[in-house]
Protein backbone atom coordinates (compact mmCIF):
# COMPACT_ATOMS: atom_id res chain seq x y z
CA UNK A 1 0.00 0.00 0.00
CA UNK A 2 1.27 3.46 -0.90
CA UNK A 3 2.45 5.59 1.99
CA UNK A 4 0.69 8.87 2.74
CA UNK A 5 3.11 11.54 1.56
CA UNK A 6 0.73 14.15 0.14
CA UNK A 7 -1.60 16.57 1.90
CA UNK A 8 -4.42 18.73 0.58
CA UNK A 9 -5.25 21.82 2.62
CA UNK A 10 -8.25 23.95 1.72
CA UNK A 11 -7.69 27.69 2.19
CA UNK A 12 -10.05 29.37 -0.27
CA UNK A 13 -12.79 30.60 2.07
CA UNK A 14 -13.71 34.28 2.28
CA UNK A 15 -13.18 34.51 6.05
CA UNK A 16 -16.32 36.60 6.49
CA UNK A 17 -16.48 35.99 10.24
CA UNK A 18 -13.16 37.80 10.64
CA UNK A 19 -14.16 40.82 8.57
CA UNK A 20 -12.83 43.52 8.34
CA UNK A 21 -9.30 42.14 8.84
CA UNK A 22 -9.92 39.68 5.98
CA UNK A 23 -10.45 42.68 3.72
CA UNK A 24 -6.66 42.96 3.82
CA UNK A 25 -5.38 39.40 3.95
CA UNK A 26 -6.52 35.79 3.91
CA UNK A 27 -7.91 34.23 7.10
CA UNK A 28 -5.31 31.44 7.02
CA UNK A 29 -2.58 34.08 7.06
CA UNK A 30 -3.74 35.56 10.37
CA UNK A 31 -0.87 35.38 12.89
CA UNK A 32 -0.52 33.22 15.99
CA UNK A 33 2.39 32.88 18.40
CA UNK A 34 3.31 29.20 18.13
CA UNK A 35 4.48 26.93 20.93
CA UNK A 36 8.12 27.69 20.10
CA UNK A 37 7.53 31.41 20.66
CA UNK A 38 7.66 32.29 16.96
CA UNK A 39 4.90 34.37 15.38
CA UNK A 40 3.58 32.54 12.31
CA UNK A 41 0.54 32.66 10.05
CA UNK A 42 -1.96 29.93 10.92
CA UNK A 43 -1.34 28.04 7.67
CA UNK A 44 2.36 27.65 8.53
CA UNK A 45 1.54 26.02 11.88
CA UNK A 46 -0.75 23.58 10.05
CA UNK A 47 1.87 22.78 7.41
CA UNK A 48 4.56 22.18 10.02
CA UNK A 49 2.31 19.75 11.93
CA UNK A 50 1.72 17.81 8.71
CA UNK A 51 5.43 17.86 7.87
CA UNK A 52 6.21 16.43 11.31
CA UNK A 53 3.64 13.72 10.54
CA UNK A 54 5.60 12.53 7.50
CA UNK A 55 3.99 14.57 4.72
CA UNK A 56 6.39 15.60 1.95
CA UNK A 57 4.21 17.46 -0.58
CA UNK A 58 1.40 19.94 -0.02
CA UNK A 59 -1.43 21.29 -2.14
CA UNK A 60 -3.03 24.54 -1.01
CA UNK A 61 -6.45 25.15 -2.54
CA UNK A 62 -6.75 28.92 -2.60
CA UNK A 63 -8.88 31.72 -4.01
CA UNK A 64 -7.73 33.67 -7.11
CA UNK A 65 -6.79 36.85 -5.24
CA UNK A 66 -4.66 35.28 -2.48
CA UNK A 67 -1.93 33.30 -4.26
CA UNK A 68 0.52 36.21 -4.03
CA UNK A 69 0.11 36.40 -0.21
CA UNK A 70 1.01 32.75 0.23
CA UNK A 71 3.90 32.77 -2.26
CA UNK A 72 5.50 35.87 -0.77
CA UNK A 73 5.40 34.40 2.73
CA UNK A 74 6.89 31.04 1.82
CA UNK A 75 9.76 32.43 -0.24
CA UNK A 76 11.76 33.35 2.89
CA UNK A 77 13.95 36.46 3.04
CA UNK A 78 14.81 38.42 -0.07
CA UNK A 79 18.32 39.81 -0.64
CA UNK A 80 17.03 43.28 0.24
CA UNK A 81 15.68 42.02 3.58
CA UNK A 82 18.72 40.03 4.67
CA UNK A 83 20.85 42.98 5.92
CA UNK A 84 18.12 43.84 8.44
CA UNK A 85 18.49 40.39 10.03
CA UNK A 86 22.26 40.31 10.57
CA UNK A 87 23.07 38.67 13.89
CA UNK A 88 19.57 37.21 14.21
CA UNK A 89 20.35 33.57 13.60
CA UNK A 90 16.88 32.46 14.67
CA UNK A 91 15.31 34.56 11.89
CA UNK A 92 17.66 33.10 9.28
CA UNK A 93 16.75 29.59 10.43
CA UNK A 94 13.07 30.47 10.12
CA UNK A 95 13.69 31.81 6.61
CA UNK A 96 15.31 28.50 5.64
CA UNK A 97 12.27 26.62 6.96
CA UNK A 98 9.97 28.88 4.93
CA UNK A 99 11.92 28.26 1.74
CA UNK A 100 11.82 24.50 2.34
CA UNK A 101 8.06 24.60 2.89
CA UNK A 102 7.59 26.81 -0.16
CA UNK A 103 9.36 24.29 -2.39
CA UNK A 104 6.95 21.59 -1.22
CA UNK A 105 3.76 23.56 -1.97
CA UNK A 106 1.63 23.32 -5.10
CA UNK A 107 -1.03 26.04 -5.42
CA UNK A 108 -4.41 25.23 -6.96
CA UNK A 109 -6.94 28.01 -7.46
CA UNK A 110 -10.64 27.44 -6.81
CA UNK A 111 -12.07 29.97 -9.25
CA UNK A 112 -15.56 30.06 -7.70
CA UNK A 113 -16.88 29.42 -4.19
CA UNK A 114 -18.72 26.15 -4.89
CA UNK A 115 -18.38 24.44 -1.51
CA UNK A 116 -15.94 22.30 0.46
CA UNK A 117 -16.39 19.23 -1.74
CA UNK A 118 -15.62 21.27 -4.83
CA UNK A 119 -12.53 22.77 -3.18
CA UNK A 120 -11.19 19.29 -2.44
CA UNK A 121 -11.94 18.20 -6.02
CA UNK A 122 -9.71 21.01 -7.34
CA UNK A 123 -6.72 19.10 -5.93
CA UNK A 124 -7.34 15.99 -8.04
CA UNK A 125 -4.45 16.55 -10.50
CA UNK A 126 -2.05 17.04 -7.59
CA UNK A 127 -3.15 13.87 -5.78
CA UNK A 128 -3.07 11.63 -8.84
CA UNK A 129 -3.19 7.96 -7.84
CA UNK A 130 -1.91 8.46 -4.29
CA UNK A 131 -3.66 8.44 -0.91
CA UNK A 132 -3.72 11.85 0.72
CA UNK A 133 -4.14 13.64 4.03
CA UNK A 134 -6.94 16.21 4.02
CA UNK A 135 -6.81 19.19 6.38
CA UNK A 136 -8.65 22.46 6.89
CA UNK A 137 -6.63 25.63 6.54
CA UNK A 138 -8.20 27.23 9.61
CA UNK A 139 -7.96 24.35 12.12
CA UNK A 140 -4.98 24.15 14.47
CA UNK A 141 -4.36 20.81 16.18
CA UNK A 142 -2.58 20.26 19.48
CA UNK A 143 -1.74 16.66 20.26
CA UNK A 144 -2.29 15.20 23.70
CA UNK A 145 0.78 12.95 23.34
CA UNK A 146 4.00 12.55 21.40
CA UNK A 147 2.44 11.78 18.01
CA UNK A 148 0.99 14.74 16.07
CA UNK A 149 -2.74 14.51 15.41
CA UNK A 150 -2.24 13.98 11.68
CA UNK A 151 0.24 11.18 12.35
CA UNK A 152 -2.29 9.39 14.53
CA UNK A 153 -4.82 9.28 11.68
CA UNK A 154 -2.19 8.32 9.10
CA UNK A 155 -1.09 5.42 11.31
CA UNK A 156 -4.66 4.06 11.45
CA UNK A 157 -4.88 4.27 7.66
CA UNK A 158 -1.59 2.42 7.30
CA UNK A 159 -2.60 -0.31 9.74
CA UNK A 160 -6.10 -0.99 8.40
CA UNK A 161 -5.67 0.00 4.73
CA UNK A 162 -9.00 1.83 4.65
CA UNK A 163 -10.13 5.48 4.48
CA UNK A 164 -10.21 7.02 7.92
CA UNK A 165 -11.51 10.22 9.48
CA UNK A 166 -10.27 11.61 12.76
CA UNK A 167 -13.10 12.17 15.23
CA UNK A 168 -13.61 13.61 18.68
CA UNK A 169 -16.35 13.05 21.24
CA UNK A 170 -18.52 16.13 21.02
CA UNK A 171 -21.44 17.43 23.06
CA UNK A 172 -24.90 17.31 21.48
CA UNK A 173 -25.24 21.11 21.63
CA UNK A 174 -22.43 21.44 19.06
CA UNK A 175 -23.77 19.01 16.46
CA UNK A 176 -24.90 21.88 14.22
CA UNK A 177 -21.22 22.72 13.65
CA UNK A 178 -19.82 19.34 12.59
CA UNK A 179 -20.19 16.34 10.36
CA UNK A 180 -21.21 13.47 12.67
CA UNK A 181 -20.94 9.71 12.33
CA UNK A 182 -21.60 6.49 14.16
CA UNK A 183 -20.33 2.92 14.10
CA UNK A 184 -19.04 -0.04 16.05
CA UNK A 185 -15.66 -0.25 17.74
CA UNK A 186 -13.05 -2.36 15.97
CA UNK A 187 -12.07 -5.05 18.48
CA UNK A 188 -8.34 -4.61 17.88
CA UNK A 189 -8.43 -0.99 19.00
CA UNK A 190 -11.15 0.57 21.20
CA UNK A 191 -10.51 4.02 19.66
CA UNK A 192 -11.15 2.93 16.06
CA UNK A 193 -14.70 2.51 14.73
CA UNK A 194 -16.20 0.83 11.68
CA UNK A 195 -18.42 3.63 10.37
CA UNK A 196 -22.04 2.79 9.58
CA UNK A 197 -23.52 6.26 8.88
CA UNK A 198 -22.31 9.82 8.25
CA UNK A 199 -24.45 12.96 8.38
CA UNK A 200 -23.43 16.59 7.89
CA UNK A 201 -24.49 18.87 10.78
CA UNK A 202 -27.46 16.77 11.90
CA UNK A 203 -30.35 17.99 14.00
CA UNK A 204 -30.42 16.70 17.55
CA UNK A 205 -33.57 14.70 16.80
CA UNK A 206 -31.87 12.98 13.85
CA UNK A 207 -28.72 12.32 15.87
CA UNK A 208 -30.63 10.79 18.78
CA UNK A 209 -32.41 8.40 16.43
CA UNK A 210 -29.61 7.48 14.01
CA UNK A 211 -26.16 8.53 15.28
CA UNK A 212 -25.85 7.18 18.83
CA UNK A 213 -22.59 5.22 19.23
CA UNK A 214 -22.40 2.38 21.76
CA UNK A 215 -20.00 3.13 24.62
CA UNK A 216 -20.30 6.90 24.48
CA UNK A 217 -21.90 8.90 27.28
CA UNK A 218 -25.37 10.31 26.97
CA UNK A 219 -25.34 13.44 24.83
CA UNK A 220 -21.95 12.55 23.28
CA UNK A 221 -21.39 11.96 19.57
CA UNK A 222 -18.46 11.26 17.27
CA UNK A 223 -17.84 14.39 15.20
CA UNK A 224 -15.20 15.14 12.58
CA UNK A 225 -11.92 16.36 14.02
CA UNK A 226 -10.74 17.95 10.77
CA UNK A 227 -8.13 15.32 9.79
CA UNK A 228 -8.82 12.64 7.17
CA UNK A 229 -6.87 10.19 5.00
CA UNK A 230 -8.55 9.16 1.75
CA UNK A 231 -7.79 7.08 -1.32
CA UNK A 232 -7.89 8.87 -4.70
CA UNK A 233 -11.18 7.04 -5.45
CA UNK A 234 -12.89 9.79 -3.44
CA UNK A 235 -12.59 12.13 -6.42
CA UNK A 236 -14.85 9.95 -8.58
CA UNK A 237 -17.59 10.36 -5.97
CA UNK A 238 -17.17 14.13 -5.76
CA UNK A 239 -17.21 14.28 -9.56
CA UNK A 240 -20.57 12.47 -9.52
CA UNK A 241 -22.00 15.27 -7.38
CA UNK A 242 -20.48 17.99 -9.57
CA UNK A 243 -21.71 16.48 -12.86
CA UNK A 244 -25.21 15.96 -11.50
CA UNK A 245 -25.24 19.29 -9.63
CA UNK A 246 -26.07 17.58 -6.34
CA UNK A 247 -25.87 20.29 -3.69
CA UNK A 248 -26.80 21.06 -0.10
CA UNK A 249 -27.41 24.67 0.89
CA UNK A 250 -26.38 25.61 -2.65
CA UNK A 251 -22.91 24.03 -2.46
CA UNK A 252 -21.10 20.83 -3.42
CA UNK A 253 -20.55 19.26 -0.02
CA UNK A 254 -17.89 16.71 0.91
CA UNK A 255 -19.89 14.73 3.46
CA UNK A 256 -22.29 13.41 0.80
CA UNK A 257 -19.34 11.88 -1.05
CA UNK A 258 -17.98 10.44 2.19
CA UNK A 259 -21.26 8.67 2.86
CA UNK A 260 -21.04 7.18 -0.67
CA UNK A 261 -17.45 6.11 0.02
CA UNK A 262 -18.59 4.44 3.23
CA UNK A 263 -21.36 2.58 1.41
CA UNK A 264 -18.86 1.18 -1.10
CA UNK A 265 -16.53 -0.45 1.39
CA UNK A 266 -14.79 -0.23 4.73
CA UNK A 267 -14.59 3.24 6.25
CA UNK A 268 -13.04 3.92 9.67
CA UNK A 269 -13.11 6.65 12.28
CA UNK A 270 -10.32 7.15 14.80
CA UNK A 271 -10.59 9.11 18.03
CA UNK A 272 -7.71 11.56 18.07
CA UNK A 273 -5.69 12.18 21.22
CA UNK A 274 -5.62 15.95 21.02
CA UNK A 275 -7.69 19.07 20.58
CA UNK A 276 -8.91 20.98 17.53
CA UNK A 277 -9.15 24.77 17.42
CA UNK A 278 -11.12 26.55 14.70
CA UNK A 279 -9.40 29.91 14.42
CA UNK A 280 -11.91 30.93 11.74
CA UNK A 281 -14.31 32.07 14.48
CA UNK A 282 -13.29 35.24 16.40
CA UNK A 283 -13.72 33.88 19.94
CA UNK A 284 -12.17 30.53 18.94
CA UNK A 285 -9.23 32.50 17.51
CA UNK A 286 -8.60 33.76 21.04
CA UNK A 287 -8.94 30.19 22.35
CA UNK A 288 -6.45 28.97 19.75
CA UNK A 289 -3.82 31.48 20.83
CA UNK A 290 -4.37 30.71 24.49
CA UNK A 291 -4.10 26.95 23.87
CA UNK A 292 -0.82 27.39 22.00
CA UNK A 293 0.55 29.53 24.83
CA UNK A 294 -0.50 27.03 27.51
CA UNK A 295 1.24 24.25 25.59
CA UNK A 296 4.49 26.18 25.30
CA UNK A 297 7.47 26.74 27.61
CA UNK A 298 5.79 30.04 28.53
CA UNK A 299 2.90 28.22 30.23
CA UNK A 300 3.87 29.26 33.77
CA UNK A 301 4.30 32.87 32.72
CA UNK A 302 0.92 32.89 30.95
CA UNK A 303 -0.83 31.43 33.99
CA UNK A 304 0.84 33.95 36.28
CA UNK A 305 -0.55 36.80 34.15
CA UNK A 306 -4.15 35.66 34.23
CA UNK A 307 -4.97 36.72 37.82
CA UNK A 308 -3.81 40.25 37.01
CA UNK A 309 -6.20 40.39 34.05
CA UNK A 310 -9.23 39.26 36.04
CA UNK A 311 -11.17 41.41 38.47
CA UNK A 312 -12.72 40.07 41.66
CA UNK A 313 -16.09 40.19 39.87
CA UNK A 314 -14.68 38.08 37.02
CA UNK A 315 -13.49 35.44 39.46
CA UNK A 316 -16.88 35.33 41.16
CA UNK A 317 -18.63 34.86 37.81
CA UNK A 318 -16.32 31.94 36.95
CA UNK A 319 -17.39 30.00 40.05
Amino acid sequence: MAKVKKAVITAAGMGTRHYPVTQTFQKEMMPLVDRDGTTKPTIQIILEEALESGIEEFCLVISPQTERQFREHFRGLTEAQQPHFRGKSWALEEADKLRDLGQRITYVVQERQEGYGHAVYCARPFVGDDPFLLLLGDHVFISGGKRPCSRQVIDVYSEHEAPVSGVQRTSEDLLHLFGTLTGQRVSADPNVYEVSLIKEKPTLAYAEEHLRTPGLGRGEYLCFFGVHVFPPALFDLIEHHIRNDIRERGEIQLTDSLEMLRAQGRYLAAEVDGERYDMGVPFAYIQTQLALALNSPARRKVLSCLPHLLTLSDLENLR
